[in-house]
């Protein structure tokens, strides 16, 4: 999957690598949520985890259980089978894409219309914009995410929510040493051994991964600058279950941040789960 040009994270030769564009519509195979392609590898894992049974039951405990109040979520664990509910811009989009990528498009929009709905803000093209983030409606801001097995949108009012980013990935080790090496700064690469040591069960590369994603997708619509994964050292913890946890994302040029939130953000907090064979980070900020 193709991305726009922009800041690269190392120096002549070194592959660049970015942040995820949003949900960018693509006529192949791959997903945007866990597709992005650096130097040719695939950052999803080559054995993605097939639907775990029990997890509808858990919708309402999963991304949610990560965000602050006030903001709503609406989360799917499959996709219908067959394409509705788009409007005609939005069809558009996919229109030469494959069945899977039209359904998974489709699937995470209409658990976006469904948040929006509980806002009471009526149903609207939800199209990409600048760099493909999705354009919300007036007043309203919004983070959506899919990965194999799990589409979600979270959304809420602009006037009580500064910003909010999630993502998903299915949870497995990152495919090579290589895409690892892109992904985390050396300052990161202690911590990581140290948590796969005391925790062996979470895969701490592809949790990383998916927060730095959480960090881009909550820096971006109030900076509206790219974020390389060089440009921000996390630092992440977990709980005493070992399956839950928190994160510390800091930013190594805060400048835009800062000048954006009038200095009150320098870096972001999130939180994480790992569960039914998937991770979820989140990000969220009040007003």
């Amino acid at each position: 999957m193709g991305f726009p040009a922009g800041r690269g994270s190392g120096g002549p030769g070194r592959p660049r690598i970015l942040f995820r564009a949003y949900d960018e519509p693509t006529g192949g195979q791959g997903s945007t949520n866990g597709g992005r392609t650096i130097s040719g590898t695939e950052t999803r894992a080559e054995t993605e985890a097939e639907p775990a049974a029990g997890r509808e039951g858990a919708a309402a405990e999963f991304l949610g259980a990560l965000l602050i109040p006030g903001i709503e979520v609406v989360e799917s664990f499959r996709d219908p089978d067959h394409v509705a509910g788009l409007f005609p811009e939005e069809a558009a989009l996919v229109a030469g894409a494959v069945d899977k990528r039209r359904r998974e498009f489709a699937t995470v929009r209409a658990c976006a219309r469904t948040a929006l709905g509980r806002l009471g803000v009526a149903p609207a093209p939800i199209l990409p914009g600048q760099r493909g983030a999705p354009q919300w409606p007036a007043g309203v801001i919004g983070s959506m995410t899919h990965c194999e097995g799990y589409r979600a949108a979270a959304v809420a009012r602009a006037a009580d929510v500064l910003t909010v980013g999630v993502d998903a990935e299915v949870h497995a080790p990152l495919p090579n040493d290589g895409v690892r090496g892109l992904i985390t700064r050396p300052e990161e690469h202690g911590p990581l051994a140290r948590l796969a040591a005391a925790r062996p069960g979470v895969h701490w590369d592809r949790l990383l991964f998916s927060a730095k994603e959480s960090v881009y997708k909550a820096w971006f619509p109030l900076t509206t600058m790219w974020l390389d994964f060089q440009d921000a050292v996390l630092d992440l913890a977990a709980d005493a279950s070992g399956t839950e946890g928190t994160f510390r994302a800091r930013i190594l040029d805060p400048a835009p941040l800062r000048a954006a939130t009038g200095g009150r953000l320098s870096g972001f907090e999130g939180r994480w789960a790992v569960r039914d064979g998937l991770v979820v980070t989140a990000i969220s900020v009040p007003r």
